[in-house]
């Protein structure tokens, strides 16, 4: 809003007429506040439901890389157990045509460190077998929860969109309406009546007198307080919860 119109508003507005335009602001956003209501927690549960999904996506993901790279060492393992194998086959080989004990002990050393390294690989890939074992049980798990969680997610957006377009052009058509009313409100007054609202789930800034009590945290208003208010003279605030009272009665502005 340009500094001309702000200073036209807060010269021409009077007091009645500013607190007639936050009351109906109100009721606008209370309007769009009944329909997000009526949405309830579904979009923070679709949200929360998708980061799981991603979750277990990426985790998914991570034990079927592991897996892989078990299945991998596995791979190499028994190429060493082969070229052990065949390096076994030569010495075997050579140890029939030695010159000597020294060259047939060096042959027979060799031979045995081969059969030492198969040993081994073989140990390795009994681990590496049941690590996958272990990590395969975890996969089914995850793959399982990962469906389950999909299709509940699946089934919450199919329910926000099905709210969301019964209410979307009456929302749009609402907030068209709050940024109208918005406009002809000075923004001193409008910052504050933006600040009360996000203290409160309800969203109440202003409200009416009901019953002689605050309409929003129902606290007795004392007599003086409502005769001011009846006044229009100036914006009084619930000494309780800090909202902008208003008797709507008094406004001619029904509730």
């Amino acid at each position: 809003m340009s500094k001309t119109k702000e200073s036209v508003l807060e010269k021409d507005a009077s007091v009645e007429s500013k607190l007639k335009a936050l009351y109906n602001l109100q009721q606008i956003d209370s309007a769009i506040d009944k329909i997000k209501i009526v949405q309830g927690e579904l979009p923070l549960e679709v949200s929360d439901l998708e980061d799981e999904v991603a979750g277990l996506e990426t985790r998914i993901k991570n034990i079927t890389e592991e897996i892989n790279s078990l299945e991998d060492l596995i791979t190499q393992r028994k190429i060493s157990i082969k070229e052990a194998g065949d390096l076994i086959k030569k010495y075997e080989s050579q140890q029939s045509k030695v010159r000597n004990n020294r060259e047939y002990d060096s042959i027979s050393k060799e031979m045995e460190y081969q059969s030492l390294d198969i040993q081994l690989s073989e140990k390795r890939i009994k681990e590496y077998k049941a690590a996958i074992a272990a990590k395969n049980e975890i996969l089914e798990s995850a793959k399982e929860n990962f469906s389950e969680r999909k299709n509940d997610l699946d089934h919450k957006k199919k329910e926000l969109k099905d709210i969301v377009s019964e209410t979307e052009k009456e929302e749009a058509a609402l907030q068209k309406k709050s940024e109208g009313a918005a406009e002809n409100i000075e923004p001193r007054l409008l910052n504050a009546y933006q600040r009360i609202r996000a203290n409160y789930p309800n969203g109440l800034a202003v409200v009416s007198i009901e019953r002689d009590a605050c309409g929003g945290c129902f606290n007795k208003i004392p007599p003086q307080t409502q005769m001011d208010i009846s006044t229009h003279k100036k914006i009084i605030v619930c000494e309780h919860c800090g909202r902008i009272l208003v008797n709507a009665e008094e406004l001619n502005i029904s509730k």
